[in-house]
């Protein structure tokens, strides 16, 4: 009986879960494809949240859809950066573009163009980006209710929480699987943006959390000295795939548009194995050797992630942000510009090494190397090795493997052979004095096609079964590979090798058109309905102590986190932008994040939705938003060019609210940094000597811009048509 519940369990709960790969250029796509993957995601030159991938011309991307599409794979079109008024129609054309060409979905953060796509085009599959902030039930749950076919989850979110979104909403989940983490939550970073002009909203993030920081207690102290503070180990989670297979999780991620083919191949082709073993056995099966080739192609020390709950001080790698190699070896000595080296590993000739230094590691790439006097082109475990080089290195320093030669060869070969095919099924019917049948299966398409000939009776030498058979099944450069063939063919009949192959060729290319399938393209008016506010001139305040309150008590508006403050007269409650529980609020509450859109009656929203043009303004006042906080990242024109077209297209005015005076929260982040020193508030500290506060929150962490944002000319902004302008204290 326990077996038979088993094997129920297995059927019914356990199911092929896509396996999803990056492709930041064509060699990335092939490679990808090559290693097995069922789907990729790519971005185009417009709108994709990772600007400095090589990414897709408009003609590049239709090559891709077709290459894709003929192995069977899908591909999926970020377009997932906030996108500014002025780019609107832009975005429209590409989006319409895309879909008309059979894109199988679109990945997208901005909640205004969301709606919008889901209006204008009913047919297009719509993928809510993890920059959109999903990390909750109720997140996944306004996701569907807005027509969403699949999340990706915030890389944060727990298992537990997964769970419970699969066995209640008919959504598709996606999870990252592997790869580079963002420290803070995905589409709550503003630090690139507000410190450098470079917006991880706009796909253009100058990875500020991969930079040195010190960390500083209130009293100035140092509590560490210059490390790479906020720069997070990559997600590894192979050991735990059956996990998410088991959680119901659709679609596994791997993370890296901005990586090399070589990459791209590894991480695929090691989940591939992993995933297919296990959905075959049922046991999960990770060798030390999987490992290892994940390690080499590209690692800054693995993490399970948050969503196995790993431990906070695990999460980040404060030693280097970049690749770490694997330990090879130790030096002995350095002498007389030759380096010793005593190895744990095999190392060959080709190979990149990194040699540890307390100041500064030293590079280099394998041209020769000795074991006593002779010259080797290969070293094992044990071995001590002479490299020259013309850098002093001090003895017992740790020598790290950075590229395998070896590895990155096999790599090259595989992808030059092509071994990944579509397999087909085949069957050949010539019979005397009727036309020649060939039928063709891939499993889910049929082809069946008849010669424009008859068969003929053989006069002298007939066509034997072995010629017909070897050549039917010569794919050539096709996609395909005979799988089966079933051959009925008369014993004295004569057919031209020629027509053989003619009837052949068709047969695939109808196959291969039955694979390029259509998605059907509809285009609809867009249409909302929004309420209509007037125009006044207020202020409101954000303030979070009594003393402050007993301050600003006659102020319009009074918004404050503490939850002391909120039975005073005119406070309402901000909440924060990760919730992992919401309180029973019957009162107007300042949101910060999507599942309190479907929490709360009686809601505004805060800048944390990076509010930049005039349909997500509307959006949300279509919802129910009495006012909406436009993002950190407008300038006065921009705002004002937002409302001006808002008025002129819904011909109503709109409910603004724009930060004036404060100090930006510019990350929050479930890793704590304050929880390893152990303090509440701390302060980073940069090379350039400016200072972020850091402020630990319900076990979160919330870092402050090192500047303060202030907007002199009020006037300016009222005129734009803003009708309230914040003071965060």
């Amino acid at each position: 009986m326990l077996v038979i519940m088993i094997i129920y369990y297995w059927v019914i709960y356990v199911k092929k879960i896509e396996l999803l790969s990056p492709a930041g250029n064509m060699d990335c796509l092939k490679a990808a494809i090559e290693a097995g993957c069922d789907a990729v995601y790519l971005g185009g030159k417009l709108f994709g949240a990772r600007s400095f991938a090589g990414n897709f011309t408009n003609d590049e991307i239709l090559q891709a859809i077709k290459y894709s599409h003929l192995y069977g794979v899908r591909v999926y079109v970020t377009i997932n950066t906030i996108v500014y008024e002025r780019e609107v129609n832009s975005f429209i054309n590409y989006v319409r573009f895309l879909h008309k060409n059979n894109v199988d979905a679109v990945i997208i953060q901005d909640l205004g163009m969301l709606d919008l796509l889901r209006k204008k085009f009913p047919n297009l599959e719509i993928h809510a980006s993890t920059q959109m902030h999903i990390h909750n039930y109720e997140g996944a749950l306004f996701a569907k209710k807005m027509g969403v076919k699949r999340i990706v989850m915030a890389r944060e979110t727990s298992i537990d929480v997964i769970k419970k979104i699969k066995r209640n909403l008919d959504i598709e989940v996606e999870v990252f699987a592997h790869g580079a983490l963002c420290v803070s939550y995905s589409g709550q970073c503003l630090m690139s943006a507000l410190i450098g002009g470079r917006s991880g909203n706009r796909g253009t993030c100058a990875q500020v959390c991969r930079k040195m920081y010190s960390l500083y207690d209130q009293n100035g102290d140092k509590l560490s000295s210059e490390k790479y503070l906020l720069s997070t180990k990559d997600l590894c989670t192979i050991e735990n795939v059956d996990k998410l297979i088991t959680a119901g999780v659709d679609s596994l991620k791997i993370e890296g548009r901005m990586k090399r083919p070589e990459y791209v191949y590894v991480v695929t082709k090691v989940y591939r194995k992993v995933i297919d073993n296990y959905l075959e056995t049922g046991i999960l099966k990770v060798l030390d050797e999987d490992i290892l080739e994940l390690k080499k192609i590209f690692n800054r020390d693995f993490t399970k992630g948050f969503i196995f709950d790993e431990k906070n001080n695990g999460f980040v790698n404060q030693k280097r942000p970049n690749h770490q190699g694997i330990m090879v070896g130790k030096v002995i000595k350095y002498k007389s510009g030759n380096l010793f080296i005593k190895l744990n590993a095999e190392i060959n000739v080709h190979d990149g090494l990194r040699i540890e230094d307390e100041k500064k590691d030293k590079g280099l790439v394998i041209e020769k190397m000795y074991i006593g006097k002779n010259e080797v082109k290969k070293a094992k475990a044990g071995d001590v090795i002479k490299i020259k080089y013309d850098k002093l290195v001090k003895a017992n320093s740790n020598v790290l493997l950075t590229t395998d030669s070896s590895q990155i060869n096999r790599i090259d070969t595989a992808l030059k052979t092509k071994k990944r095919k579509v397999l087909i099924d085949m069957k050949l019917v010539a019979k005397q004095n009727k036309k020649m049948i060939i039928k063709v299966s891939d499993g889910l398409n049929d082809v069946v096609l008849t010669s424009n000939f008859v068969v003929q009776k053989a006069i002298n030498n007939p066509t034997c079964k072995n010629v017909i058979e070897n050549q039917i099944t010569k794919t050539g450069n096709t996609v395909y590979k005979v799988k089966s063939l079933y051959l009925d063919v008369d014993s004295n009949v004569f057919i031209n090798i020629k027509d053989i192959n003619e009837l052949r060729r068709k047969a695939l290319l109808l196959l291969d058109e039955k694979r390029l399938y259509k998605i059907p393209f509809s285009e609809k008016e867009y249409d909302i309905t929004v309420p209509s506010f007037n125009q006044i001139k207020k202020e409101c305040i954000l303030l979070n102590t009594k003393e402050d309150y007993e301050k600003y008590k006659n102020g319009d508006v009074i918004y404050t986190t503490n939850n002391e403050l909120k039975s005073y007269k005119n406070v309402f409650l901000k909440l924060p932008r990760v919730m992992n529980r919401y309180p029973l609020i019957n009162d107007l509450v300042l949101v910060g994040e999507v599942g309190s859109l479907i929490k709360y009656n009686d809601f505004e929203t805060d800048f944390s939705f990076n509010v930049v043009n005039s349909y997500t303004l509307a959006f949300l006042h279509s919802i129910g938003a009495k006012k909406v906080t436009l993002s950190y990242e407008l300038n006065v024109t921009q705002i004002k060019l937002i409302i001006d077209n808002y008025v002129k297209r819904y011909k109503k005015n709109p409910n603004c609210e724009v930060i004036i005076d404060s100090y930006p929260e510019v990350m929050v982040s479930k890793f704590n940094l304050n929880k390893i020193y152990d303090v509440n508030i701390s302060y980073l500290k940069d090379t350039y000597g400016n200072r972020y506060k850091v402020i630990s929150n319900d076990d979160f962490m919330t870092i402050y811009n090192y500047k303060k944002i202030i907007y002199k000319n009020k006037n300016e902004l009222y005129e734009a048509g803003v009708n309230y302008l914040r003071i965060n204290l």
